[in-house]
């Protein structure tokens, strides 16, 4: 499947990002930042360089995280529910709870954190587990 620039651009960004080459980088930015203080006499200019720099590149990181971080969680969701459909003893009806509201979400986690108490306490059998 052929990606488009954006979707090349953001995989590539995020993976040198997250290299140790990028944070000695900007390491090394701070740090001659820093020692240009005394010959810029620590100014307001030299002050906004480093707070628009870093504003700016917060920014756009941002948007560049939220993308991965979307992929990502697609991606886990995809294989869990493989896994889900692959087991034959697992309950198909929660392929799709990524679309339940935050309040539906905290009832079904209350529901299985009840489930799992149960099991310990009574030693419920799975096949008791699965009618429920």
């Amino acid at each position: 499947m052929k990606k488009n620039f954006f979707d090349r651009f953001a995989d590539w960004a995020a993976y040198f990002t997250g290299s140790p080459w990028a944070f000695l980088g900007a390491a090394a930015l701070v740090l001659i930042w820093a020692a240009t203080g005394p010959l810029f006499r620590f100014s307001e200019t030299w002050q906004m360089i480093i707070n628009t720099g870093t504003t700016i590149i917060t920014f756009l990181m941002v948007f560049l995280i939220q993308k991965a971080q979307n992929k990502d969680s697609k991606a886990i969701q995809i294989k869990l529910n493989e896994l889900i459909a692959a087991s034959k003893k697992a309950s198909n009806r929660i392929v799709d709870i990524e679309d339940l509201t935050e309040e539906e979400l905290d009832h079904l986690h209350k529901f299985y954190e009840n489930l799992g108490k149960q099991r310990e306490k009574k030693s419920v059998p799975d096949s008791e587990y699965q009618k429920r």
